[in-house]
């Protein structure tokens, strides 16, 4: 970060000081430190199941947070995304989607699939807003949740999971793995890696290289098709004819 903050200082300089080039080409040269890159953290079909129905969807509250959880997983939108979306940014009729503005100051639209435009419709109805008002308003409405809100109703709705499917106990579920998730399901149903990257508004392809290292599928799948050497198993065990000539020697 601190080398970040210092390539754009003098990316900045290099425009102000030309005098001063040489020594500014030099700093911009300094390469980022490698550092360890931890496997990415992604839901299974079954904990994706298991965390959408953990709403108790007969309270006003429970359908929120169920409609928030299927636009988390099925939009990849940000924490921040999801806190800043309003009603104006939705679409539910022909070729339903979403509008953001999201990092970067970049604007993008996510298509919706007819389940989350489903349940979107009803929470509409239900909620009967105005198109300025949050799509998953506070409990003090008409304010929006926040960021902590949103990862706090994603943490005590796993929770609630974990007791019908283990296997989310030994995983932190925040609203960026909810991201991750879309992204592995795009990507095992067949989605180029680029379209991956516009989904989910990648400034660079780069960084959606991540969920081609983490997808165990793809390369079970690569090594399906490889052929397999010819070599049998175990020791080499020479022939009695190899032998006889050996101790003639």
């Amino acid at each position: 970060n601190r080398l970040a903050a210092i390539h754009s200082l003098f990316a900045y300089a290099a425009l102000q000081a030309p005098e001063h080039a040489e020594v500014i080409a030099r700093v911009l040269a300094i390469p980022a430190k490698r550092t360890e890159r931890p496997l990415i953290c992604f839901l299974t079909d079954n904990e994706v199941n298991a965390l959408l129905a953990a709403p108790d969807t007969d309270t006003r509250l429970g359908r929120r947070d169920h409609a928030l959880l299927l636009v988390a997983i099925q939009s990849g939108l940000r924490v921040s995304e999801l806190a800043a979306l309003s009603w104006v940014d939705v679409e539910l009729g022909t070729g339903a989607h979403l509008r953001c503005h999201g990092k970067g100051r970049k604007d993008r639209i996510t298509p919706l699939t007819t389940q989350t435009t489903a349940v979107l419709a009803d929470w509409q109805t239900e909620a009967r807003p105005t198109p300025d008002d949050p799509v998953f308003p506070s409990r003090r409405q008409p304010s929006r949740l926040s960021r902590d809100g949103i990862a706090a109703i994603v943490t005590r709705h796993a929770n609630t999971a974990a007791a019908h499917c283990p296997s989310l106990d030994s995983k932190k579920v925040t609203p960026h793995v909810l991201r991750h998730t879309c992204a592995m399901r795009l990507l095992a149903v067949g989605v180029d890696i680029s379209v991956i990257a516009l989904w989910l508004g990648h400034e660079s392809i780069e960084t959606t290289q991540m969920y081609l290292h983490a997808d165990l599928t793809i390369k079970e799948r690569a090594l399906a098709r490889t052929t397999h050497p010819g070599t049998p198993p175990g020791r080499y065990q020479a022939p009695d004819t190899l032998l006889a000539f050996l101790d003639s020697l």
